[in-house]
């Protein structure tokens, strides 16, 4: 078993284990095991690990096609599981338009203010129109009764089906690369176009989020399926490794999101 955390950090190896965890479930007691939503460096992790074996498979959905976080089911492999089964609620949110807007970073505050952990939510939708956002089932009449406020925004929730969500299309611009090495500060810097040493100082200086996260540590190794955002030059994320060149370098494609 230790094999597999080789393929990881290691502090994502409590993730492994509990993704190891789900899998024991859904072989031992031959029935599916639904997630909580998953970033897409969980996705990557969960789908590698829950494929080291052949008598499971695996489905992820967040609610529409192109969603970024989304929930996994894993399943014995003799089974038939369908979209409902991921369990997914979807919610308008109503306010005042003419006299308040809503931010992402508001609203998520609201969300994780009732309680709830961010795993219980997906994404959350602004168009120019509306404001929209997907849960799980299970917490969805509680998000409902205690979600009123988004900062000093009266709100009220209105539950909607599934093809009422109206996705932001993201425009994203797929790059080809080759880089010397996984280290953030290399890869900050192909995609900025900045120097190594320029990017290392965006890093130091907190500017480079991994997953959501700030890592100040030029020297993090970045992995598949990792997603980065570096301030002033955008979001982007790790595709694909792709082998290396002649050359050493590392064969790589970068997803830019615009």
């Amino acid at each position: 078993m230790s094999d597999i955390y080789q393929h990881f950090r290691k502090d994502e190896q409590p993730f492994v284990d509990q993704v190891l965890g789900w899998k024991k479930i859904a072989l031992d007691q031959y029935r599916m095991k639904l997630t909580d939503f998953l970033d897409p460096r969980e996705q990557f992790i969960t789908e590698s690990v829950i494929q080291h074996g052949e008598e499971l498979g695996i489905m992820f959905f967040g609610g529409y096609e192109g969603a970024e976080r989304k929930r996994a089911l894993i399943y014995p492999d003799y089974l038939e599981p369908s979209i409902q089964d991921v369990e997914l609620s979807y919610f308008q949110v109503n306010y005042a338009k003419k006299f308040i807007s809503l931010e992402h970073p508001k609203l998520l505050g609201s969300l994780i203010g009732t309680g709830l952990k961010r795993q219980k939510f997906g994404d959350l939708l602004f168009s120019e129109e509306d404001v929209q956002f997907i849960c799980t089932s299970d917490v969805a009449d509680f998000v409902r009764a205690q979600l009123t406020h988004v900062g000093r925004a009266s709100v009220s929730l209105e539950e909607i089906t599934q093809a009422e969500i109206k996705p932001v299309m993201t425009k994203t611009d797929i790059k080809e690369d080759t880089i010397s090495s996984l280290r953030l500060d290399a890869v900050c810097a192909a995609v900025s176009r900045q120097s190594r040493q320029k990017a290392q100082l965006l890093v130091k200086n907190g500017l480079v989020k991994v997953n959501w996260k700030v890592t100040e540590d030029p020297s993090f190794t970045i992995g598949e399926g990792d997603q980065l955002s570096v301030r002033g030059f955008g979001r982007f994320s790790l595709k694909t490794i792709d082998g290396k060149t002649k050359k050493d370098k590392f064969k790589v494609t970068f997803e830019l999101l615009t």
